[in-house]
């Protein structure tokens, strides 16, 4: 490899997509294709960079395998930063068992991580403990080690073990110092504020406050009866009544939760589940059918006894009754969470991510920029949608994938 190749890949190592250009933009053989086309994805032109790759899995042909391989990875990342969730994983996992086999293991490492990335943004957490089980960072460069670490991080704040998560995210600090990459310190930085601002809010008693992470999960683990409006379940530690696919009961058990001890009125009850203003006979036929329907769900959990003025939540075994609501009461609220990481993303591939159909996601973005919540950016099958970032916006209790318990 020449010498201007291998300074190029140097300036690329250390995040200096310009200084690798002015090396190699002029030129056409494979590597400088390659490169390119890593530069060009690092400078966040994801259309160019795929072609670049492209071209240069092309030019090395098939007697150079690791070389095609490791551009599949490159593509492989840029399809995960560009949100392109259909991209074929089994090409990726060629591409790292090649790298394995020829004994680059950075590569097959980091062909690695990216599998558990993707694994981690579609909420399957298992699988991803899965890939990250066994495997031992400490020989991989302080970049790779740093990308492992937070990755690490990442499912156990997803999991809610924040002591582990605390952990990954010392080692992943260190490791980027050392790295030196300024975006790697900022990503490492991100991820330690996450653990630093409130997550959600506990309504309990007639009181409100906000939670961080680690107050959530100790909430979690505790016998108190969690009534859990990021998830839409009822839970006493390893008890769970999902009532995700049914609202008007997860509305009903959530307004009693918030009066526990006390009651709920039926006209009340009525506005919360049923938006009802003017409540008439139909609806209150409605509200016991309902009430009786949550009955069934609730059997092991809690009983729901009629009052004079309306109905009342008792736990059969917790003594404490606490609502963990999000920060923020919003509308297609998982949506804007994941909008909310500052990435471009497709309806298509949001559908994927929250588990859905395209057309329930096209409507939700569409509710969401007529209340100028959301932007889009091109048109057709390149519409790509992003929301302003917003700090305070809590995201990792409203992304899909199990809690403790589920």
């Amino acid at each position: 490899m020449d010498s201007l190749i291998t300074a190029a890949a140097r300036a690329l190592a250390t995040g200096d997509p310009l200084g690798a250009l002015k090396r190699i933009a002029l030129r056409d053989d494979a590597p400088a294709l390659a490169l390119r086309g890593i530069a060009m994805a690092q400078l966040g032109e994801f259309v160019r960079a795929k072609a670049l790759l492209k071209n240069a899995a092309r030019a090395f042909g098939q007697k150079e395998a690791v070389a095609r391989a490791r551009c599949v990875v490159a593509e492989a990342e840029i399809a995960l930063v560009s949100r392109d969730l259909i991209w074929s994983q089994r090409a990726l996992e060629r591409a790292r068992a090649t790298l394995q086999a020829h004994g680059d293991l950075m590569n097959a490492a980091h062909a690695r991580n990216l599998q558990i990335r993707r694994l981690l943004l579609l909420g399957r957490l298992d699988e991803a403990e899965r890939l990250l089980a066994g495997f031992d960072p400490s020989p991989l460069p302080p970049a790779l080690r740093t990308a492992h670490e937070l990755i690490i991080a990442g499912v156990a704040i997803r999991s809610l073990r924040t002591k582990t998560a605390r952990a990954a995210l010392a080692r992943a600090e260190r490791a980027a110092r050392e790295a030196a990459i300024p975006a790697l310190r900022a990503e490492v930085e991100n991820a330690i504020r996450l653990m630093r601002v409130p997550a959600a809010r506990l309504i309990a008693r007639g009181e409100e406050r906000p939670l961080l992470l680690d107050e959530v999960e100790t909430l979690l683990a505790s016998e108190t009866l969690v009534i859990d409006a990021c998830r839409n379940v009822v839970r006493e530690r390893d008890m769970v009544a999902p009532l995700a696919t049914r609202p008007v009961l997860f509305a009903l058990a959530r307004a009693l939760g918030e009066a526990w001890p006390g009651d709920v009125s039926r006209a009340d009850l009525l506005a919360r589940a049923f938006r009802a203003r003017h409540a008439d006979e139909s609806h209150r036929a409605r509200l016991r059918v309902e009430i009786g329907r949550l009955r069934v769900e609730l059997k092991e959990l809690v009983e729901v006894s009629a009052t004079e003025r309306g109905f009342a939540l008792t736990p059969r075994r917790a003594r404490e009754v606490a609502v963990l609501a999000p920060l923020v009461d919003e509308n297609h609220a998982a949506v804007l969470a994941f909008l909310a990481d500052g990435e471009s993303w497709s309806s298509s591939a949001l559908a994927i991510a929250l588990g859905t159909s395209p057309r329930t996601v096209q409507r939700a973005l569409e509710q969401l920029a007529a209340a100028s919540k959301v932007r889009s950016i091109g048109r057709g099958r390149a519409r790509r949608w992003m929301a302003p970032l917003v700090p305070s916006f809590p995201t990792i209790l409203l992304l899909p994938g199990p809690l403790p318990g589920s």
